[in-house]
């Protein structure tokens, strides 16, 4: 029996592209509140019986306007938090553009570190063993609510990619990735699915 999980990234917010947010507590920004809403009827059609969230604002919100148009409760869980960004947090992307363990962690993903902050192998190791364990537990048809790189972490991890290569797909602003586990894999139905 394939059991199913969908990994959907938190809806814009007013420095999307700008800054490196982080676990900052940034709230949705209009047309992210209509990503949010969007999602959730994308959600209702696909079944979804279960919602978790990162604990960041952002997923949070996103996650509720999901929950409440399909009639569900939202499950918070650190496992799905966005990664820990160090002193890096907050800054502007071009005030990061110069800075070498910036460039060095956007060449070598599995093996740089964030300043004081976790490593990318780390982040996608929480996510993987927090899916792993759901899938263990029978669940299926759960919705979880996270951030770019934890989603292209599980996703590289279940499909062997290398760590190094999270620049070479996108997961958009309120996109729905669709992973499918049976007891011998996991396959990729849809990534980066996005919907108006």
């Amino acid at each position: 029996m394939n059991q199913t999980f969908f990994l959907a990234r938190h809806g814009k917010h007013g420095d999307l592209g700008q800054r490196l947010s982080g676990r900052s507590p940034m709230a949705l920004c209009p047309s992210g509140r209509d990503q949010a809403a969007a999602l959730g009827r994308l959600c209702h059609r696909r079944g979804v019986s279960a919602v978790h969230s990162s604990p960041c604002p952002r997923a949070r919100e996103t996650a509720d306007i999901v929950a409440t148009l399909i009639g569900l409760e939202t499950r918070i869980a650190d496992a799905l938090d966005e990664i820990d960004f160090g002193y890096w947090a907050g800054r502007r992307f071009d005030e990061l553009a110069d800075d070498p363990l910036w460039q060095d962690w956007n060449a070598r993903r599995s093996a740089a570190a964030t300043p004081g902050g976790e490593t990318m192998a780390h982040a996608a190791a929480r996510i993987t063993s927090y899916l792993d364990a759901l899938a263990a537990s029978g669940a299926s048809h759960v919705l979880l609510v996270s951030h770019a790189d934890i989603i292209k972490g599980a996703v590289a991890h279940y499909l062997g990619l290398s760590l190094d290569s999270l620049q070479r797909f996108a997961i958009d602003p309120a996109s729905l990735t669709t992973l499918a586990f049976d007891a011998e894999s996991v396959q990729l139905l849809g990534l980066n699915e996005t919907v108006q």
